[in-house]
């Protein structure tokens, strides 16, 4: 971590924990202080792989942030929203659909939710590497302490994740790391992002959704725990649950790209944003994220050859490259990035929403 003498910023109160008994998935628990040893690796593997199989969703603990370190982050992902101008966030908005990418703002009312009504929330985007793009003027002196958040993330978290999920595919432990380099050409980022309270119009034309059902793009998201009940993700059984605040712990899921990669054995798991229980209405909701994508140039299709697994059974996509080849990172990510929220959805027979991007078939869910 940064030197102890650190800029100050205005501390974040985050809302108090909800007093309704919700219906929470039950979620396996991995300790990444175990991942440092063969002996650690080879148990946790198994974890990782028949959650990562089953759910595509898991708690990480001991990640090597202490809870004021994890405080502090909080801190610092507030500032964009409430110490910047809204006339300087323009200034910095990512012109999204035009490049294939998140870099910057992305302000309110950009994406489609349903019927007329667009979202109510703010994200700030900052590449792994801190110096690609300027930044707002209250975020400059924080800048060695988010760069330094980004290399623990991928050093500490994202990597002992892969090499987990590595051994459960069978393939050598750094397989999946080797195509996650921290310096190569990519948009791997942290994400600051804010939920605000929305009118009762708003819920009852949406159903109370704030954020459809959908799969993340990437390969691995990293989402730090935080106190506002909204995220919830759709298990086998095809129930929608809520995914419980584990104080100072990490969210950790599948995203397509390692979907694509595995064949299909580990599963990109549909989740979605919703009203916050009535305990917790009216409070804002801030997150802390790491959204980690291979490197630009690696193709994603199923590596069969390295994976004895893919192997043995066989990819399992249905259908989603469709007749096409399999597209780079960098193709999928800016095909994602700039159609989501922006382009005309059609209803297929399960009444998902549904969007062909470079030939590959994406769906929403209400």
């Amino acid at each position: 971590m940064p030197s102890r003498t650190l800029p100050p910023v205005e501390p974040y109160t985050p809302a108090p924990p909800p007093t309704e008994d919700l219906d929470y998935a039950d979620l396996p628990v991995i300790d990444l202080s175990k991942t440092t040893t063969l002996e650690g690796r080879a148990k946790l593997a198994a974890v990782a792989r028949d959650a990562m199989r089953n759910y595509g969703f898991l708690y990480a603990i001991n990640h090597g942030y202490t809870p004021s370190e994890t405080k502090r982050m909080f801190d610092i992902a507030n500032v964009p929203f409430e110490h910047v101008s809204n006339e300087e966030k323009q200034t910095y908005a990512g012109n999204i659909k035009a490049t294939g990418s998140y870099q910057g703002y992305k302000l309110r009312n950009y994406w489609h939710i349903d019927n007329g009504v667009h979202d109510q929330l703010e994200h700030y985007n900052i590449n792994r590497d801190v110096t690609k793009k300027q930044h707002p003027q209250a975020l400059r002196p924080l800048l060695p302490e988010i760069e330094a958040f980004a290399k623990h993330c991928h050093s500490n978290v994202l990597h002992p994740i892969l090499r987990l999920l590595a051994i459960g595919l069978e393939m050598p432990e750094d397989a999946l790391v080797n195509i996650h380099n921290y310096y190569a050409k990519g948009e791997t980022y942290v994400r600051f992002m804010k939920y605000y309270p929305r009118s009762e119009e708003e819920e009852e034309k949406t159903n109370n959704v704030w954020l459809k059902g959908h799969t993340d793009f990437g390969s691995i998201t990293v989402l730090w725990s935080q106190a506002v009940a909204a995220l919830q993700i759709l298990l086998p059984d095809g129930k929608w649950r809520w995914v419980k605040h584990v104080e100072n712990a990490l969210v950790i899921n599948v995203a397509d790209a390692l979907e694509f990669l595995s064949g299909g054995f580990y599963k990109a798991t549909i989740h979605r944003v919703v009203q916050p229980p009535p305990s917790q209405r009216g409070y804002t909701r801030l997150g802390l994220f790491y959204f980690a994508m291979p490197d630009d140039d690696v193709v994603l299709a199923p590596l069969e050859k390295v994976s004895p697994v893919i192997q043995r059974e066989g990819v399992q996509l249905d259908g989603r490259f469709g007749d096409g080849e399999a597209p780079t990172m960098e193709v999928w990510r800016r095909g994602r990035t700039s159609a989501y929220g922006k382009s005309e959805l059609k209803k297929d027979e399960s009444g998902a929403d549904v969007e062909v991007i470079n030939g590959v078939v994406v769906k929403h869910y209400n």
